[in-house]
């Protein structure tokens, strides 16, 4: 069974996106992947050039152009683009016969295998993600989403979508409602809201295995009482996500798995 993978980004992360790819594709080498490019602005040579990567791969790459008045007033902040909106209502521009994608943002390494996550039962969940489990994270978002209940707070980085449920239960009208009404509260935006309006029904995975931020292995390592040491993250963890504003493509950066992502980015770009 193939797998399906979504991302949705603009031009200033078209390179990250192949190193993220390269990762994939290393590291899931007997895998059919369709990758489903969401975007509202790159260009048709720079698309181009990506389905010439993607199939040098052996893979194959599909172009969805999303019209540019899709929330095209929400608010954007920070390192964040309106493209990040797209994965909200990916299930009206997918294929219909489509009943699940895997979405990834395109800064993570794939370094285990992803079969194992993407066979993971849906059966009554919008999405399956994680959620960081640090408490300082998880007191801030929930006093600063009040008055909406929330539990845990799911990172939006990876989200594995059950695309039938979705078609069923998402209401375009009322995402468009709820970023008009909280848009002034809305720091991480479109995860913000799919953290308020359908936590409940997102499957919790495991974040040291699906969804690691690169900047608390000394914090994993601590609550694991040492076992989630390097070892374990480079035989385990299938996605290393480079959460936050410093990126690994950065000159000025220095975290904890930047030698792993230049190694990565050299496979990619060895010239």
């Amino acid at each position: 069974m193939q797998i399906n993978l979504l991302v949705t980004l603009d031009f200033k992360y078209i390179r990250p996106l192949k190193v993220m790819l390269k990762s994939l594709f290393l590291n899931n080498p007997s895998e059919d992947f369709h990758i489903y490019l969401m975007h509202s602005s790159i260009k048709e040579e720079e698309v181009s050039d990506l389905v010439s990567f993607v199939e040098s791969h052996g893979q194959r790459l599909f172009e969805i152009k999303i019209d540019s008045r899709y929330f095209d007033n929400a608010p954007v902040v920070f390192h964040y683009t309106k493209e990040m909106y797209y994965r909200l209502l990916a299930f009206k521009f997918l294929p219909e016969e489509m009943d699940r994608i895997l979405y990834l943002d395109p800064d993570i390494l794939v370094i285990n295998p992803v079969r194992r996550l993407y066979e993971t039962d849906l059966d009554g969940y919008l999405y399956a993600a994680s959620f960081h489990n640090v408490l300082a994270v998880k007191e801030i978002n929930r006093i600063r989403l009040y008055p909406y209940k929330i539990e845990a707070y799911f990172n939006s980085g990876v989200l594995l979508m059950n695309l039938d449920l979705q078609r069923k239960l998402i209401d375009e009208k009322a995402i468009y409602s709820f970023i008009e009404k909280n848009r002034l509260k809305l720091i991480m935006p479109d995860q913000d809201i799919i953290n308020t309006l359908y936590s409940r029904q997102i499957k919790s995975i495991d974040e040291k295995l699906y969804n690691y931020d690169t900047r608390y292995y000394k914090y994993y390592k601590m609550i694991s009482n040492n076992a989630c040491d390097m070892d374990f993250v480079i035989r385990n963890t299938v996605f290393l996500h480079f959460c936050g504003k410093k990126k690994p493509w950065h000159k000025s950066y220095s975290g904890k798995f930047h030698a792993l992502y230049k190694h990565y980015e050299k496979l990619t770009f060895p010239a």
